[in-house]
């Protein structure tokens, strides 16, 4: 069942904020990505409980967007509860270890779990595969990712946390299809994001200043 609300526009001059959630298996680096696109910083972090929360505004030529990044707990006993975290997301990035296959089979079954909670259209989901810096030990090969991503209409892209390899290029990437969405919407003046996951009819998503 979707959790959708009837959202007020942003405030004049504000940007829009748009709702991101980080979705993966323990150690796969959710937390080492967000902190390395929130603050450019990478070093070993202790695993996430329950949630960390992130903010970053997005300027992309002449828009800009304002991401609230959560970071959900990989673990599998926080599971039930990151479901909650789900509510409200206009985008999500499914993270895995290219050196851990099983993570890439745990990325497929979280997307399981947003298709049972949201529409068609609801939520622009991109699979990221993580640790690049790892290619010695590759588990899942850059086809393997790309072509899954590519059956379930998602986007996809493969970044190391470590190097800072094409961190900023994902969560870009995220904004510029929300404000694309956006635009064929012709919500432009408002700025209300329309978003999708895999092809299907899209909605109005949550746009709210703080």
């Amino acid at each position: 069942m979707a959790h959708g609300t009837t959202p007020p526009s942003a405030a004049p001059g504000q940007p829009c904020v748009f709702k991101l959630v980080l979705l993966g298996s323990g150690s796969v680096g959710k937390s080492s990505l967000a902190l390395r696109y929130v603050k450019n910083d990478f070093k070993s972090v202790l695993p996430t409980v329950g949630c960390a929360f992130f903010t970053k505004v997005v300027e992309l030529g002449a828009s800009s967007l304002k991401f609230e990044i959560w970071d959900t707990a990989g673990q599998e006993k926080y599971h039930s509860v990151c479901h909650l975290y789900f509510r409200g997301a206009n985008a999500a990035l499914l993270v895995y270890d290219v050196a851990k296959k099983d993570s890439f089979h745990k990325a497929q079954q979280w997307l399981r779990d947003l298709e049972k909670e949201f529409r068609p259209g609801e939520v622009v989901v991109m699979l990221v595969g993580n640790k690049t810096d790892l290619s010695e030990e590759r588990e899942v090969t850059f086809e393997e990712g790309k072509e899954f991503a590519e059956s379930k209409g998602l986007l996809f892209m493969e970044t190391s946390a470590k190097l800072n390899h094409q961190v900023t290029e994902v969560f870009s990437a995220v904004a510029r299809e929300l404000l694309q969405r956006d635009d064929r919407e012709g919500q432009a003046p408002r700025r209300d994001a329309a978003v999708v996951l895999n092809e299907g009819p899209t909605r109005q998503a949550r746009c709210c200043a703080h």
